[in-house]
Protein backbone atom coordinates (compact mmCIF):
# COMPACT_ATOMS: atom_id res chain seq x y z
CA UNK A 1 0.00 0.00 0.00
CA UNK A 2 1.51 3.31 -1.11
CA UNK A 3 1.26 6.04 1.48
CA UNK A 4 -0.01 9.33 0.04
CA UNK A 5 0.38 11.96 2.79
CA UNK A 6 0.21 14.73 0.18
CA UNK A 7 -3.52 14.14 -0.39
CA UNK A 8 -4.29 15.58 3.06
CA UNK A 9 -2.82 18.91 1.88
CA UNK A 10 -4.83 19.26 -1.34
CA UNK A 11 -7.18 22.26 -1.35
CA UNK A 12 -10.89 21.31 -1.32
CA UNK A 13 -11.08 22.42 -4.97
CA UNK A 14 -8.58 19.76 -6.11
CA UNK A 15 -10.07 16.23 -6.27
CA UNK A 16 -7.90 13.25 -5.40
CA UNK A 17 -8.89 11.38 -8.56
CA UNK A 18 -9.94 12.66 -11.97
CA UNK A 19 -12.02 11.42 -14.85
CA UNK A 20 -10.76 11.79 -18.41
CA UNK A 21 -12.94 11.98 -21.51
CA UNK A 22 -11.84 9.26 -23.90
CA UNK A 23 -11.45 11.56 -26.86
CA UNK A 24 -8.49 12.37 -29.14
CA UNK A 25 -6.47 15.50 -28.34
CA UNK A 26 -7.80 17.34 -31.41
CA UNK A 27 -11.39 16.97 -30.18
CA UNK A 28 -10.71 19.76 -27.68
CA UNK A 29 -10.15 22.13 -30.60
CA UNK A 30 -13.48 21.02 -32.09
CA UNK A 31 -15.17 21.73 -28.75
CA UNK A 32 -13.48 25.13 -28.36
CA UNK A 33 -14.59 26.07 -31.88
CA UNK A 34 -18.18 25.00 -31.16
CA UNK A 35 -18.30 26.90 -27.86
CA UNK A 36 -16.15 29.97 -28.65
CA UNK A 37 -16.05 30.34 -32.48
CA UNK A 38 -15.32 34.08 -32.49
CA UNK A 39 -13.06 34.09 -29.44
CA UNK A 40 -9.36 34.77 -30.09
CA UNK A 41 -7.35 31.54 -29.87
CA UNK A 42 -3.92 32.94 -30.84
CA UNK A 43 -2.34 36.37 -30.70
CA UNK A 44 0.89 36.52 -32.69
CA UNK A 45 2.91 39.70 -33.04
CA UNK A 46 -0.15 41.89 -33.68
CA UNK A 47 -2.32 39.32 -35.50
CA UNK A 48 -5.37 37.65 -33.92
CA UNK A 49 -6.71 34.26 -34.97
CA UNK A 50 -10.12 33.08 -33.77
CA UNK A 51 -11.03 29.54 -32.79
CA UNK A 52 -13.16 29.35 -35.93
CA UNK A 53 -10.14 30.26 -38.09
CA UNK A 54 -7.81 27.92 -36.19
CA UNK A 55 -10.26 25.02 -36.53
CA UNK A 56 -10.84 25.58 -40.25
CA UNK A 57 -7.12 25.98 -40.99
CA UNK A 58 -6.31 22.79 -39.07
CA UNK A 59 -8.92 20.83 -41.06
CA UNK A 60 -7.54 22.24 -44.33
CA UNK A 61 -4.06 21.14 -43.34
CA UNK A 62 -5.37 17.69 -42.41
CA UNK A 63 -7.11 17.39 -45.77
CA UNK A 64 -3.91 18.31 -47.61
CA UNK A 65 -1.89 15.76 -45.63
CA UNK A 66 -4.41 13.03 -46.40
CA UNK A 67 -4.24 13.92 -50.08
CA UNK A 68 -0.45 13.55 -49.84
CA UNK A 69 -1.03 10.00 -48.62
CA UNK A 70 -0.64 10.48 -44.88
CA UNK A 71 -2.53 7.69 -43.11
CA UNK A 72 -3.27 6.71 -39.55
CA UNK A 73 -0.07 6.29 -37.53
CA UNK A 74 2.22 8.02 -40.06
CA UNK A 75 4.72 10.36 -38.46
CA UNK A 76 4.80 14.00 -39.55
CA UNK A 77 7.45 16.36 -38.15
CA UNK A 78 7.03 19.99 -37.12
CA UNK A 79 10.20 22.09 -37.09
CA UNK A 80 8.90 25.55 -36.20
CA UNK A 81 9.29 28.19 -33.51
CA UNK A 82 6.20 29.40 -31.61
CA UNK A 83 3.89 30.68 -34.35
CA UNK A 84 0.33 30.01 -35.59
CA UNK A 85 1.56 27.49 -38.16
CA UNK A 86 2.95 25.30 -35.34
CA UNK A 87 -0.50 25.14 -33.72
CA UNK A 88 -2.33 24.60 -37.03
CA UNK A 89 0.13 21.87 -38.03
CA UNK A 90 -0.14 20.12 -34.66
CA UNK A 91 -3.92 19.82 -34.81
CA UNK A 92 -3.93 19.23 -38.56
CA UNK A 93 -1.64 16.21 -38.23
CA UNK A 94 -3.86 14.78 -35.50
CA UNK A 95 -7.07 15.39 -37.48
CA UNK A 96 -5.42 13.52 -40.38
CA UNK A 97 -4.74 10.56 -38.09
CA UNK A 98 -0.99 11.12 -37.98
CA UNK A 99 1.53 11.23 -35.15
CA UNK A 100 3.30 14.52 -34.45
CA UNK A 101 7.11 14.56 -34.24
CA UNK A 102 8.20 17.80 -32.62
CA UNK A 103 11.65 18.87 -33.87
CA UNK A 104 13.90 21.60 -32.51
CA UNK A 105 14.47 24.36 -35.14
CA UNK A 106 18.02 24.77 -33.83
CA UNK A 107 18.99 21.25 -34.89
CA UNK A 108 21.92 20.77 -37.24
CA UNK A 109 21.68 18.68 -40.41
CA UNK A 110 23.12 15.67 -38.58
CA UNK A 111 20.54 15.97 -35.80
CA UNK A 112 17.65 16.44 -38.24
CA UNK A 113 18.73 13.43 -40.26
CA UNK A 114 19.00 11.26 -37.14
CA UNK A 115 15.53 12.20 -35.85
CA UNK A 116 13.85 11.85 -39.26
CA UNK A 117 15.43 8.44 -39.83
CA UNK A 118 14.68 7.22 -36.32
CA UNK A 119 11.04 8.37 -36.40
CA UNK A 120 10.41 7.41 -40.03
CA UNK A 121 8.66 10.74 -40.60
CA UNK A 122 7.07 10.99 -44.07
CA UNK A 123 6.67 14.77 -44.12
CA UNK A 124 7.99 17.81 -42.28
CA UNK A 125 6.69 21.35 -41.77
CA UNK A 126 9.66 23.70 -41.48
CA UNK A 127 10.53 27.38 -41.42
CA UNK A 128 11.72 28.88 -44.71
CA UNK A 129 15.12 29.75 -43.20
CA UNK A 130 15.57 26.04 -42.42
CA UNK A 131 14.76 24.83 -45.94
CA UNK A 132 18.42 24.45 -47.05
CA UNK A 133 19.18 22.44 -43.93
CA UNK A 134 16.13 20.19 -44.22
CA UNK A 135 16.27 19.66 -47.98
CA UNK A 136 19.91 18.54 -47.72
CA UNK A 137 18.96 15.48 -45.63
CA UNK A 138 15.89 14.32 -47.58
CA UNK A 139 17.81 11.70 -49.56
CA UNK A 140 18.97 10.03 -46.36
CA UNK A 141 15.54 9.82 -44.66
CA UNK A 142 11.94 8.68 -45.21
CA UNK A 143 10.81 12.24 -45.93
CA UNK A 144 8.58 12.45 -49.00
CA UNK A 145 7.24 15.99 -48.66
CA UNK A 146 8.56 19.30 -47.31
CA UNK A 147 6.00 21.93 -46.26
CA UNK A 148 7.57 25.37 -45.92
CA UNK A 149 6.31 28.47 -44.16
CA UNK A 150 7.69 31.74 -42.85
CA UNK A 151 7.10 34.03 -39.89
CA UNK A 152 5.80 36.70 -42.31
CA UNK A 153 2.96 34.40 -43.42
CA UNK A 154 1.00 35.18 -40.27
CA UNK A 155 2.03 38.77 -39.60
CA UNK A 156 -0.40 41.66 -40.04
CA UNK A 157 0.18 44.43 -42.59
CA UNK A 158 2.67 46.15 -42.79
CA UNK A 159 4.79 43.82 -40.66
CA UNK A 160 4.46 41.08 -43.27
CA UNK A 161 6.07 43.38 -45.86
CA UNK A 162 8.84 44.65 -43.59
CA UNK A 163 9.76 41.34 -41.94
CA UNK A 164 11.61 39.75 -44.93
CA UNK A 165 14.01 42.72 -45.00
CA UNK A 166 14.64 42.37 -41.25
CA UNK A 167 15.16 38.64 -41.71
CA UNK A 168 17.67 39.21 -44.52
CA UNK A 169 19.58 41.74 -42.43
CA UNK A 170 19.71 39.36 -39.45
CA UNK A 171 20.51 36.15 -41.31
CA UNK A 172 22.09 37.39 -44.52
CA UNK A 173 19.95 35.20 -46.77
CA UNK A 174 16.56 35.14 -48.45
CA UNK A 175 15.11 31.70 -49.09
CA UNK A 176 12.63 31.25 -51.93
CA UNK A 177 10.75 27.98 -52.35
CA UNK A 178 8.35 27.13 -55.18
CA UNK A 179 5.11 25.22 -54.59
CA UNK A 180 5.85 22.17 -56.71
CA UNK A 181 7.24 18.64 -56.55
CA UNK A 182 7.94 17.56 -52.98
CA UNK A 183 8.03 21.19 -51.85
CA UNK A 184 4.78 22.72 -50.63
CA UNK A 185 4.04 26.24 -49.40
CA UNK A 186 1.86 26.61 -46.32
CA UNK A 187 0.21 29.72 -47.76
CA UNK A 188 -0.84 27.83 -50.91
CA UNK A 189 -2.24 24.98 -48.82
CA UNK A 190 -4.44 27.41 -46.90
CA UNK A 191 -5.69 28.94 -50.15
CA UNK A 192 -6.64 25.75 -51.94
CA UNK A 193 -7.28 22.88 -49.51
CA UNK A 194 -10.73 21.64 -48.54
CA UNK A 195 -11.83 21.29 -44.92
CA UNK A 196 -13.25 17.81 -45.55
CA UNK A 197 -11.33 15.21 -43.56
CA UNK A 198 -11.64 11.43 -43.62
CA UNK A 199 -12.12 10.16 -40.07
CA UNK A 200 -9.99 7.30 -38.77
CA UNK A 201 -10.61 4.75 -36.05
CA UNK A 202 -9.29 5.80 -32.65
CA UNK A 203 -7.98 4.05 -29.53
CA UNK A 204 -7.65 6.38 -26.52
CA UNK A 205 -5.31 4.07 -24.61
CA UNK A 206 -3.00 2.91 -27.38
CA UNK A 207 -2.90 5.40 -30.25
CA UNK A 208 0.09 7.74 -30.32
CA UNK A 209 -0.44 11.47 -30.58
CA UNK A 210 3.16 12.56 -30.16
CA UNK A 211 6.66 11.24 -30.65
CA UNK A 212 8.69 13.60 -28.46
CA UNK A 213 12.45 13.21 -28.48
CA UNK A 214 14.40 13.53 -25.27
CA UNK A 215 17.12 16.16 -25.13
CA UNK A 216 19.89 13.69 -25.74
CA UNK A 217 22.17 15.13 -23.03
CA UNK A 218 23.08 11.61 -21.91
CA UNK A 219 23.39 9.95 -25.32
CA UNK A 220 21.41 9.70 -28.58
CA UNK A 221 17.91 11.19 -28.26
CA UNK A 222 15.13 8.65 -27.77
CA UNK A 223 11.61 9.00 -29.14
CA UNK A 224 9.15 9.06 -26.25
CA UNK A 225 5.79 7.58 -27.28
CA UNK A 226 2.99 9.69 -25.81
CA UNK A 227 -0.61 8.60 -26.41
CA UNK A 228 -3.76 10.69 -26.55
CA UNK A 229 -4.48 9.40 -23.03
CA UNK A 230 -1.06 10.58 -21.81
CA UNK A 231 -1.49 14.13 -23.12
CA UNK A 232 -5.14 14.55 -22.17
CA UNK A 233 -4.61 13.23 -18.65
CA UNK A 234 -1.66 15.52 -18.00
CA UNK A 235 -3.40 18.60 -19.40
CA UNK A 236 -6.44 17.74 -17.27
CA UNK A 237 -4.21 17.52 -14.20
CA UNK A 238 -2.73 20.95 -14.98
CA UNK A 239 -6.24 22.33 -15.53
CA UNK A 240 -7.36 20.96 -12.14
CA UNK A 241 -4.31 22.42 -10.38
CA UNK A 242 -5.23 25.85 -11.80
CA UNK A 243 -8.63 25.70 -10.12
CA UNK A 244 -9.00 29.48 -9.77
CA UNK A 245 -8.73 30.00 -13.52
CA UNK A 246 -11.88 30.75 -15.49
CA UNK A 247 -12.56 28.79 -18.65
CA UNK A 248 -12.43 30.96 -21.74
CA UNK A 249 -11.21 34.03 -19.85
CA UNK A 250 -7.47 33.44 -19.33
CA UNK A 251 -4.53 34.47 -21.50
CA UNK A 252 -1.49 32.18 -21.56
CA UNK A 253 1.95 33.57 -22.36
CA UNK A 254 3.63 31.26 -24.86
CA UNK A 255 7.35 31.95 -24.74
CA UNK A 256 8.44 28.46 -23.71
CA UNK A 257 8.93 26.49 -26.98
CA UNK A 258 5.98 24.45 -28.21
CA UNK A 259 8.45 21.94 -29.67
CA UNK A 260 9.27 21.03 -26.05
CA UNK A 261 6.62 18.85 -24.38
CA UNK A 262 6.36 21.28 -21.46
CA UNK A 263 5.33 24.13 -23.74
CA UNK A 264 3.14 21.83 -25.81
CA UNK A 265 1.11 20.68 -22.79
CA UNK A 266 0.99 23.79 -20.61
CA UNK A 267 0.56 26.36 -23.39
CA UNK A 268 -0.91 24.79 -26.53
CA UNK A 269 -3.03 21.85 -25.32
CA UNK A 270 -4.09 23.43 -22.02
CA UNK A 271 -5.04 26.72 -23.66
CA UNK A 272 -7.27 25.04 -26.23
CA UNK A 273 -8.71 22.68 -23.59
CA UNK A 274 -9.79 25.70 -21.55
CA UNK A 275 -10.87 27.81 -24.53
CA UNK A 276 -8.32 30.46 -23.61
CA UNK A 277 -6.13 32.79 -25.64
CA UNK A 278 -2.45 32.02 -26.17
CA UNK A 279 0.05 34.80 -26.90
CA UNK A 280 2.96 33.38 -28.89
CA UNK A 281 6.48 34.72 -29.35
CA UNK A 282 8.85 32.95 -31.78
CA UNK A 283 11.91 33.49 -29.58
CA UNK A 284 12.80 34.83 -26.16
CA UNK A 285 13.96 38.41 -26.20
CA UNK A 286 13.54 40.06 -22.76
CA UNK A 287 12.52 43.48 -24.06
CA UNK A 288 10.02 42.09 -26.59
CA UNK A 289 8.62 39.78 -23.90
CA UNK A 290 8.21 42.64 -21.42
CA UNK A 291 6.44 44.81 -24.01
CA UNK A 292 4.16 41.93 -24.95
CA UNK A 293 3.25 41.12 -21.35
CA UNK A 294 2.59 44.79 -20.61
CA UNK A 295 0.30 45.12 -23.65
CA UNK A 296 -1.40 41.71 -23.92
CA UNK A 297 -1.95 41.20 -20.17
CA UNK A 298 -1.36 37.43 -19.84
CA UNK A 299 -2.68 35.85 -16.64
CA UNK A 300 -0.78 32.54 -16.89
CA UNK A 301 2.92 32.27 -17.71
CA UNK A 302 4.46 28.78 -17.78
CA UNK A 303 8.21 29.06 -18.07
CA UNK A 304 11.68 28.11 -16.95
CA UNK A 305 13.97 29.83 -14.43
CA UNK A 306 16.12 31.32 -17.18
CA UNK A 307 13.09 33.12 -18.65
CA UNK A 308 12.14 34.68 -15.33
CA UNK A 309 15.79 35.57 -14.61
CA UNK A 310 16.13 37.17 -18.05
CA UNK A 311 13.07 39.36 -17.46
CA UNK A 312 13.99 40.35 -13.90
CA UNK A 313 17.47 41.45 -14.89
CA UNK A 314 16.35 43.69 -17.73
CA UNK A 315 17.45 47.22 -16.80
CA UNK A 316 14.09 48.76 -17.80
CA UNK A 317 11.75 46.24 -16.16
CA UNK A 318 10.24 48.95 -13.96
CA UNK A 319 8.83 50.64 -17.08
CA UNK A 320 6.53 47.71 -17.83
CA UNK A 321 3.30 46.60 -16.20
CA UNK A 322 3.49 42.89 -15.31
CA UNK A 323 0.64 42.95 -12.81
CA UNK A 324 -1.71 40.88 -14.99
CA UNK A 325 0.34 37.74 -14.25
CA UNK A 326 -1.50 35.61 -11.70
CA UNK A 327 0.12 32.18 -11.91
CA UNK A 328 3.42 30.79 -13.21
CA UNK A 329 4.51 27.17 -13.11
CA UNK A 330 8.27 26.88 -13.53
CA UNK A 331 9.75 23.71 -14.99
CA UNK A 332 12.76 22.21 -16.84
CA UNK A 333 15.29 23.22 -14.14
CA UNK A 334 15.44 23.99 -10.39
CA UNK A 335 13.82 27.30 -9.42
CA UNK A 336 16.12 29.29 -7.10
CA UNK A 337 14.27 30.72 -4.08
CA UNK A 338 15.66 34.20 -4.78
CA UNK A 339 14.17 34.16 -8.30
CA UNK A 340 10.78 33.05 -7.00
CA UNK A 341 10.61 35.74 -4.33
CA UNK A 342 11.79 38.57 -6.57
CA UNK A 343 9.49 37.67 -9.48
CA UNK A 344 6.48 37.45 -7.19
CA UNK A 345 7.34 40.85 -5.70
CA UNK A 346 7.53 42.40 -9.19
CA UNK A 347 4.32 40.87 -10.59
CA UNK A 348 2.17 40.28 -7.53
CA UNK A 349 1.38 36.83 -8.94
CA UNK A 350 2.39 33.34 -7.85
CA UNK A 351 5.48 31.54 -9.17
CA UNK A 352 5.95 27.94 -8.07
CA UNK A 353 8.29 25.13 -8.98
CA UNK A 354 7.05 21.97 -10.61
CA UNK A 355 8.69 18.79 -11.83
CA UNK A 356 8.32 16.37 -14.67
CA UNK A 357 9.97 14.58 -17.56
CA UNK A 358 9.39 14.12 -21.26
CA UNK A 359 8.41 10.57 -20.33
CA UNK A 360 5.54 11.86 -18.17
CA UNK A 361 3.91 14.25 -20.68
CA UNK A 362 5.58 16.06 -18.73
CA UNK A 363 4.28 17.27 -15.30
CA UNK A 364 4.11 15.02 -12.24
CA UNK A 365 4.57 17.40 -9.28
CA UNK A 366 3.93 21.01 -8.40
CA UNK A 367 3.74 23.29 -5.45
CA UNK A 368 0.31 24.67 -4.74
CA UNK A 369 -0.23 28.00 -6.43
CA UNK A 370 -2.80 29.09 -3.86
CA UNK A 371 -1.87 27.36 -0.63
CA UNK A 372 1.06 26.07 1.37
CA UNK A 373 4.40 25.55 -0.29
CA UNK A 374 7.81 24.55 0.97
CA UNK A 375 11.02 26.35 0.02
CA UNK A 376 13.14 24.28 -2.34
CA UNK A 377 10.42 21.67 -2.82
CA UNK A 378 8.90 20.50 -6.11
CA UNK A 379 5.62 20.22 -4.20
CA UNK A 380 3.07 17.42 -4.24
CA UNK A 381 2.27 14.82 -6.89
CA UNK A 382 -0.64 15.71 -9.18
CA UNK A 383 -3.99 13.91 -8.79
CA UNK A 384 -3.83 10.28 -9.98
CA UNK A 385 -0.03 10.45 -9.81
CA UNK A 386 1.78 8.10 -7.43
CA UNK A 387 5.39 8.65 -6.41
CA UNK A 388 7.84 6.50 -4.49
CA UNK A 389 11.44 7.02 -3.46
CA UNK A 390 13.40 3.83 -4.14
CA UNK A 391 16.74 2.63 -2.90
CA UNK A 392 18.89 2.95 -6.08
CA UNK A 393 19.19 -0.32 -7.94
CA UNK A 394 16.26 -1.90 -6.07
CA UNK A 395 12.46 -1.75 -5.93
CA UNK A 396 12.48 -1.10 -2.17
CA UNK A 397 11.12 2.18 -0.83
CA UNK A 398 13.33 4.18 1.52
CA UNK A 399 12.19 5.90 4.71
CA UNK A 400 10.80 9.43 4.62
CA UNK A 401 13.64 11.93 4.51
CA UNK A 402 16.06 9.42 2.99
CA UNK A 403 17.48 10.03 -0.49
CA UNK A 404 16.68 7.60 -3.27
CA UNK A 405 15.55 7.40 -6.89
CA UNK A 406 12.20 8.97 -7.76
CA UNK A 407 9.73 6.55 -9.37
CA UNK A 408 6.44 7.65 -10.96
CA UNK A 409 3.18 5.89 -11.78
CA UNK A 410 0.18 7.52 -13.43
CA UNK A 411 -1.86 7.89 -16.64
CA UNK A 412 0.61 10.46 -18.00
CA UNK A 413 3.51 7.95 -18.06
CA UNK A 414 4.67 7.20 -21.61
CA UNK A 415 3.84 4.08 -23.56
CA UNK A 416 7.56 3.51 -24.01
CA UNK A 417 10.55 4.46 -26.15
CA UNK A 418 10.14 4.28 -29.92
CA UNK A 419 11.70 1.07 -31.27
CA UNK A 420 13.66 0.56 -28.03
CA UNK A 421 11.99 -2.28 -26.11
CA UNK A 422 15.07 -3.01 -23.98
CA UNK A 423 15.40 0.59 -22.81
CA UNK A 424 11.65 0.74 -22.18
CA UNK A 425 11.86 -2.38 -20.01
CA UNK A 426 14.79 -0.92 -18.07
CA UNK A 427 12.94 2.37 -17.46
CA UNK A 428 9.40 1.15 -16.70
CA UNK A 429 9.68 -1.59 -14.07
CA UNK A 430 6.54 -3.21 -12.66
CA UNK A 431 4.52 -0.25 -13.90
CA UNK A 432 6.82 2.35 -12.30
CA UNK A 433 8.84 4.84 -14.34
CA UNK A 434 12.37 5.11 -12.96
CA UNK A 435 13.26 8.77 -13.47
CA UNK A 436 17.01 8.72 -12.81
CA UNK A 437 16.49 11.65 -10.45
CA UNK A 438 17.49 11.54 -6.80
CA UNK A 439 15.18 13.01 -4.19
CA UNK A 440 13.32 12.46 -0.96
CA UNK A 441 9.89 12.91 0.58
CA UNK A 442 9.17 14.58 3.90
CA UNK A 443 6.52 13.22 6.27
CA UNK A 444 3.97 15.76 5.05
CA UNK A 445 4.26 14.61 1.42
CA UNK A 446 6.43 17.42 0.06
CA UNK A 447 9.00 16.10 -2.42
CA UNK A 448 12.49 17.46 -2.99
CA UNK A 449 14.90 16.90 -5.87
CA UNK A 450 18.50 16.43 -4.85
CA UNK A 451 19.94 15.92 -8.33
CA UNK A 452 20.14 13.76 -11.39
CA UNK A 453 21.73 10.44 -10.55
CA UNK A 454 24.22 11.09 -13.36
CA UNK A 455 24.98 14.64 -12.10
CA UNK A 456 25.90 13.65 -8.56
CA UNK A 457 29.57 14.46 -7.86
CA UNK A 458 31.73 11.97 -5.97
CA UNK A 459 34.77 13.84 -4.69
CA UNK A 460 37.16 12.35 -2.18
CA UNK A 461 34.56 9.73 -1.28
CA UNK A 462 31.83 12.30 -0.54
CA UNK A 463 28.51 12.43 -2.42
CA UNK A 464 27.95 16.05 -3.46
CA UNK A 465 24.74 17.34 -5.04
CA UNK A 466 25.21 20.28 -7.44
CA UNK A 467 21.74 21.69 -6.76
CA UNK A 468 22.55 22.35 -3.10
CA UNK A 469 25.61 24.41 -4.06
CA UNK A 470 23.72 26.23 -6.82
CA UNK A 471 21.01 27.27 -4.34
CA UNK A 472 23.69 28.87 -2.15
CA UNK A 473 25.30 30.64 -5.12
CA UNK A 474 21.95 32.01 -6.35
CA UNK A 475 21.46 33.67 -2.97
CA UNK A 476 24.50 35.89 -3.65
CA UNK A 477 23.34 39.29 -4.87
CA UNK A 478 25.91 39.44 -7.69
CA UNK A 479 25.06 36.13 -9.38
CA UNK A 480 22.63 36.06 -12.28
CA UNK A 481 23.07 32.44 -13.37
CA UNK A 482 25.24 29.54 -12.31
CA UNK A 483 25.74 25.83 -12.71
CA UNK A 484 27.91 23.44 -10.73
CA UNK A 485 29.51 20.32 -12.17
CA UNK A 486 31.97 17.61 -11.28
CA UNK A 487 35.08 17.57 -13.45
CA UNK A 488 37.76 14.86 -13.50
CA UNK A 489 40.42 15.14 -10.82
CA UNK A 490 43.37 12.69 -10.59
CA UNK A 491 43.44 12.87 -6.77
CA UNK A 492 39.81 13.26 -5.64
CA UNK A 493 38.18 11.42 -8.58
CA UNK A 494 36.10 14.50 -9.29
CA UNK A 495 36.31 18.07 -8.13
CA UNK A 496 33.59 20.71 -7.84
CA UNK A 497 33.63 23.52 -10.38
CA UNK A 498 31.19 26.45 -10.53
CA UNK A 499 30.43 28.33 -13.75
CA UNK A 500 29.18 31.84 -13.00
CA UNK A 501 27.37 34.61 -14.91
CA UNK A 502 27.46 37.85 -12.95
CA UNK A 503 24.79 40.53 -12.92
CA UNK A 504 25.66 43.73 -14.72
CA UNK A 505 27.74 46.12 -12.61
CA UNK A 506 29.33 43.47 -10.37
CA UNK A 507 32.93 42.28 -10.41
CA UNK A 508 33.27 39.28 -8.12
CA UNK A 509 36.57 37.50 -7.56
CA UNK A 510 37.22 33.83 -6.94
CA UNK A 511 38.48 34.70 -3.47
CA UNK A 512 35.26 36.52 -2.57
CA UNK A 513 33.11 33.64 -3.80
CA UNK A 514 35.22 31.09 -1.97
CA UNK A 515 34.82 32.98 1.32
CA UNK A 516 31.08 33.26 0.74
CA UNK A 517 30.66 29.54 -0.01
CA UNK A 518 32.70 28.53 3.05
CA UNK A 519 30.26 30.46 5.21
CA UNK A 520 27.30 28.49 3.86
CA UNK A 521 28.61 25.06 2.87
CA UNK A 522 30.57 22.22 4.41
CA UNK A 523 34.20 22.34 3.30
CA UNK A 524 33.96 19.29 1.02
CA UNK A 525 31.08 20.91 -0.94
CA UNK A 526 32.83 24.22 -1.60
CA UNK A 527 33.79 24.60 -5.30
CA UNK A 528 37.53 24.28 -5.87
CA UNK A 529 37.35 26.15 -9.20
CA UNK A 530 35.26 29.13 -10.35
CA UNK A 531 34.91 30.22 -13.96
CA UNK A 532 33.22 33.50 -14.90
CA UNK A 533 31.35 33.56 -18.20
CA UNK A 534 29.14 36.00 -20.06
CA UNK A 535 26.59 33.25 -20.76
CA UNK A 536 25.99 29.56 -20.18
CA UNK A 537 25.07 26.99 -22.84
CA UNK A 538 21.36 26.13 -22.77
CA UNK A 539 18.76 24.03 -24.50
CA UNK A 540 15.98 25.80 -26.41
CA UNK A 541 13.75 25.49 -23.36
CA UNK A 542 16.32 27.26 -21.19
CA UNK A 543 17.85 24.32 -19.36
CA UNK A 544 21.56 24.85 -18.68
CA UNK A 545 23.67 22.18 -20.40
CA UNK A 546 25.82 20.95 -17.52
CA UNK A 547 27.04 17.98 -19.55
CA UNK A 548 28.36 20.24 -22.33
CA UNK A 549 30.47 22.15 -19.81
CA UNK A 550 31.85 18.91 -18.39
CA UNK A 551 32.71 17.70 -21.91
CA UNK A 552 34.55 20.99 -22.55
CA UNK A 553 36.57 20.47 -19.37
CA UNK A 554 37.47 16.91 -20.34
CA UNK A 555 38.57 18.11 -23.79
CA UNK A 556 40.75 20.83 -22.21
CA UNK A 557 42.41 18.32 -19.92
CA UNK A 558 43.08 15.96 -22.82
CA UNK A 559 44.73 18.73 -24.83
CA UNK A 560 46.92 19.63 -21.86
CA UNK A 561 48.36 16.10 -21.61
CA UNK A 562 51.75 15.95 -23.39
CA UNK A 563 51.76 13.57 -26.34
Amino acid sequence: MIQKPWLAHYPPEVPHTLSYPKIPVQEYLTQAYEQFPEKIAIHFMGKDISYKELHESSLKFANYLQNLGIEKGDRVAIMLPNCPQAVISFYGILYAGGVVVMTNPLYTEREIAYQMKDSGARAIIALDLLFPRVSSVVHDTSLENLIITGIKDYLPFPKNIIYPFIQKRQHGVTVKVEHRGINHLFTEIMKGASSEVKKTAFDFEEDLALLQYTGGTTGLPKGVMLTHKNLISNATMCDTWLYKCKRGEETIMGIIPLFHVYGLTTVLILSVMQGNRMVLLPKFDPETALKTISKQKPTLFPGAPTLYIGLMNHPDISKYDLSSIEACLSGSAPLPAEVQEKFEAITGGKLVEGYGLTETSPVTHSNLLWGERAKGSIGFPYPDTDCRILRPGTTDSVRNGEIGEIAIQGPQVMKGYWNRPEETAATIVNGWLLTGDLGYMEDDGHFYIVDRKKDMIIAGGFNIYPREIEEVLYEHEAIQECVVAGIPDPYRGETVKAFIVQKEGYNLTEKELDSYCREHLAAFKVPRIYEFRTELPKTAVGKILRRKLVDEEIAKQSEAIPS
